[in-house]
C-alpha cells in the first residue's frame, strides 16, 4: 500500500487533506465502482487537484487500497458487534456503530458486488464473528468447531450481508434510503422483529414438521450420494 511512511509527521492541514480525499473516493468508489471511479473524479468530489491526490496516495490503486484498510480499521473495534461487553445495550455504541454505517456500508456494498479481496475478507470475518456468537449462545445447537457451527456461521453472515447489498431494493420497498444515518436502524429492527417471530415460528408445530422434513430429505440424499475421498485414506 502506497501510504508513504512520513505522513504522521506531516501538517495538520495536510492530514485533512488525506481524510477528504479519502472519504470522497469512498463514496466515488462506491457508486462507480472501481473502473467507472477516476482520479480526476475523486478529485473534483475532493476539491482537490489531481496532483494533490497523487501527492498524498500515488495511483487510483493504493487510493482504493487506502480505503480498504480503512474500511476494515473502521470496523475493527465493532467487529465483535459489542456482545462480549454488552456494549451493543449501550446507546453510544450502537450510535457510533450507525454513524460509521453511511459511507463506509456503501463502499461495501460495492465491493460485495465486485467481489474484491475486501469482500472477502469481510465476509469471512462476519462469517466468524456468527459462528462465535451461535456457538455461544447455543453450545447444544451449535458445537465449537462443528460443521453446523460453521454453516450457520456462514449462512447468517450472507443475510446480513445480503441487506447491504441489495439496499437499493430494500429503500424502494421501505420507502427510505436505508443507508442513510436517520434511516440505517430500521434495518436492525426488522432483524430482532424477524429473529423473534421466526424463533417463535421454528418452535412450533409447523417448524418442527419442517425440520423433520429437512432431516428425512438428508439422510436420503446421504444414502444416494455418499462422501467420497480423494484417494489419500488409502495411501
Amino acid at each position: 500500500m502506497h501510504e508513504g511512511s512520513d505522513w504522521h509527521d506531516r501538517p495538520v492541514e495536510d492530514l485533512t487533506s488525506r481524510a477528504r480525499i479519502r472519504d470522497a473516493a469512498l463514496a466515488q468508489f462506491a457508486e462507480h465502482g472501481s473502473k467507472g471511479a477516476t482520479i480526476k473524479s475523486i478529485a473534483a468530489a475532493a476539491g482537490v487537484s489531481p496532483g494533490l491526490l497523487q501527492h498524498h496516495f500515488g495511483s487510483k490503486k493504493a487510493l482504493q487500497e487506502a480505503c480498504d484498510a480503512y474500511v476494515m480499521a473502521a470496523f475493527d473495534g465493532l467487529d465483535r458487534f459489542g456482545l462480549n461487553g454488552g456494549e451493543i445495550t449501550k446507546p453510544d455504541f450502537v450510535e457510533e456503530l450507525l454513524a460509521k454505517s453511511s459511507l463506509v456500508i456503501r463502499y461495501i456494498a460495492r465491493a460485495m458486488v465486485e467481489g474484491s479481496p475486501l469482500a472477502a475478507a469481510l465476509f469471512d470475518n462476519g462469517a466468524a464473528v456468527a459462528e462465535e456468537f451461535l456457538v455461544g449462545i447455543a453450545p447444544d445447537r451449535f458445537p465449537a468447531g462443528s460443521a453446523e457451527a460453521g454453516d450457520a456461521g456462514a449462512v447468517m453472515a450472507a443475510m446480513h450481508f445480503a441487506t447491504i447489498v441489495l439496499h437499493d431494493h430494500l429503500g424502494r420497498r421501505m420507502g427510505d434510503d436505508v443507508l442513510a444515518p436517520q434511516h440505517s436502524h430500521r434495518i436492525g429492527v426488522a432483524m430482532l422483529d424477524i429473529y423473534a417471530a421466526m424463533a417463535e415460528f421454528a418452535a412450533s408445530s409447523a417448524g418442527d414438521g419442517i425440520r423433520s422434513a429437512v432431516d428425512s430429505h438428508e439422510r436420503r440424499t446421504n444414502q444416494s450420494y455418499p462422501p467420497t475421498t480423494d484417494g489419500r485414506d488409502d495411501e
